[in-house]
């Protein structure tokens, strides 16, 4: 199955181009979650100096759980304060097309870093709670004492799903609810979860996360919470991360594959609903070539009879 970029494609390739031959834009695109993004040159002059805009709908909630500290430790200077940042957006970053990397390595490594702007900010809350784990876990726990309170962050990316994280002393609990809006994706979308739980039993996929899911039920971890839809068409997907996906090894890239999960799902949901339907259409058009076929090759005589053809290919009059 095709895994999906965490770095936005088409920013990066701007990027390329730009470095190579700076000239003015003035773009708007989008990304995932309704990620917007705003590429332009705010002084016409010199077509060297960007400025990247990028507005999510759940900053808010980011903020508090420190994405602006993450954003200033993977882009540093290049990071705008509020008050620079551009109106309507989250965050601004601006780049010196002159005053970049001169090496390609070095400038590739920069593209890829900004492309990734949307990963790194939502990255900010599983950091917290890989963080919030390793201190439970260091704790030392007395005979007979209960775990602490288990706190339930929440990221509330799309209008009616979310993700929720609870870190724990052994591990961390992410939950994805999701809408499916139709019964057929409803039905795919539970044989590709069986998949999740099936593939896990080979023996190559033991270190895989466990992976649960619930058709309108939420699980236990965040049945207290308030707002929770509990209709046919919510879903809630649960994975259960250990301290060998927390690593310094193998966070990053725990983080940036959980996080593409929700897409990942919807994705190949409408790629196989596709598929069936194009398989759909070509058993059809089989069909009215076969009906057309049986139709009986009729045409009149010089009398104004119907001929006919046998099966052998000769003529006869119908009487």
């Amino acid at each position: 199955m095709l895994s999906l970029e965490p770095a936005n494609r088409y920013l990066a390739d701007t990027l390329t181009e730009k470095y190579v031959t700076p000239s003015s834009l003035d773009q708007s695109f989008v990304d995932f979650d309704s990620v917007r993004y705003h590429l332009s040159t705010p002084n016409t002059k010199a077509k060297h100096q960007l400025l990247l805009s990028m507005d999510v709908p759940c900053w808010n909630e980011l903020e508090t759980y420190g994405a602006r500290d993450v954003l200033e430790r993977e882009y540093g200077s290049l990071l705008l304060d509020q008050a620079s940042t551009e109106s309507g957006y989250s965050v601004s970053l601006g780049i010196d097309l002159e005053q970049g990397p001169q090496s390609i390595e070095e400038r590739q490594a920069l593209i890829t870093s900004i492309s990734l702007l949307k990963r790194n900010a939502l990255a900010a809350p599983f950091e917290r709670a890989f963080a919030v784990q390793k201190d439970l876990e260091a704790q030392p726990q007395r005979e007979g004492e209960e775990d602490p309170k288990q706190q339930v962050m929440a990221i509330h990316y799309r209008p009616e799903e979310a993700i929720y994280l609870i870190p724990s002393r052994d591990r961390v609990t992410c939950i994805f609810s999701t809408i499916f809006k139709e019964e057929t994706d409803r039905i795919l979308g539970r044989v590709f979860l069986q998949e999740f739980v099936d593939a896990r039993r080979r023996p190559s996929c033991q270190t895989a996360p466990q992976v649960l899911y619930s058709n309108r039920e939420p699980p236990l971890e965040i049945r207290h919470l308030k707002g929770l839809d509990m209709t046919e068409k919510a879903g809630y997907v649960t994975f259960v991360l250990f301290p060998r996906h927390m690593t310094p090894q193998t966070s990053a890239s725990t983080i940036t594959q959980i996080q593409l999960f929700r897409d990942y799902l919807h994705y190949h949901i409408k790629c196989s609903k596709a598929y069936l339907h194009s398989r759909l259409r070509v058993r059809t058009n089989e069909f009215l070539k076969v009906l057309n076929r049986a139709k009986p090759d009729e045409s009149l005589n010089e009398d104004g009879k119907t001929k006919g053809k046998t099966a052998s290919g000769r003529s006869f009059v119908r009487s």
